[in-house]
C-alpha cells in the first residue's frame, strides 16, 4: 500500500515537471538585462586620483539610464511571459485531470498519479499567475482553480461509481 503512494506522488511529481520543463524548452522566458561594470566602478577624478562617489560621469548617468529601461522593459516582458505560462499550465493541468478521471478510471494507480500530476500543474499555474501584477487575472486562475477543486472532489469522491 506505501509503495503505491510513493509511486503515484512520484508519477505527479514528474508530470509536473515534465510539464514545466517542456514549457521552459520550447517558451523560453525573456533575458534580464545585464547590469554593466560601468555602473558599479568608481570613478577616479583625473587629477586628484581620488574616487568620485557623490558624481555620476556622463559615461555613467547614461549606462544607468539605459539599464533602468531594460529592467522595466524586462519587468513587463516576464508578467507577459508569466501569464501566457500561467495559461499553459492550466491547460496541461485540466488535460491531465480530465485523462486521470474519465480516460483512466480502471487503472487507479495510474489514474491518481496523473490526478496529482494535474494537481500539481493547477498550483504552478496559479503560482505563474500571481506573478503577473493583474488581480483580475489571478482572481480568474484562482476561480478556475476552485472550480477545478469542486469538480475533482465530486468526480473522485462523491459521484458514485458504476459498478462492474
Amino acid at each position: 500500500m506505501m509503495i503505491r503512494l510513493i509511486y503515484t506522488v512520484f508519477l505527479g511529481l514528474l508530470l509536473a515537471l515534465f510539464v514545466g520543463m517542456g514549457i521552459a524548452a520550447f517558451y523560453p522566458a525573456p533575458k534580464a538585462p545585464e547590469y554593466t561594470t560601468l555602473l558599479s566602478e568608481p570613478k577616479v577624478a583625473p587629477v586628484t586620483g581620488t574616487t568620485v562617489s557623490e558624481q555620476e560621469s556622463a559615461e555613467q548617468k547614461i549606462a544607468r539610464q539605459d539599464y533602468d529601461k531594460q529592467q522595466k522593459e524586462f519587468q513587463e516582458k516576464s508578467k507577459t511571459y508569466n501569464r501566457n505560462v500561467s495559461v499553459i499550465a492550466l491547460g496541461f493541468a485540466i488535460i491531465m485531470l480530465i485523462v486521470s478521471l474519465v480516460a483512466m478510471q480502471s487503472i487507479d494507480v495510474i489514474a491518481d498519479g496523473i490526478l496529482l500530476g494535474g494537481v500539481f500543474n493547477l498550483l504552478y499555474s496559479i503560482i505563474r499567475g500571481f506573478m503577473t501584477d493583474d488581480t483580475r487575472y489571478q482572481f480568474t486562475i484562482v476561480t478556475i482553480g476552485l472550480i477545478t477543486a469542486f469538480v475533482l472532489g465530486y468526480f473522485k469522491f462523491i459521484r458514485p461509481q458504476p459498478k462492474h
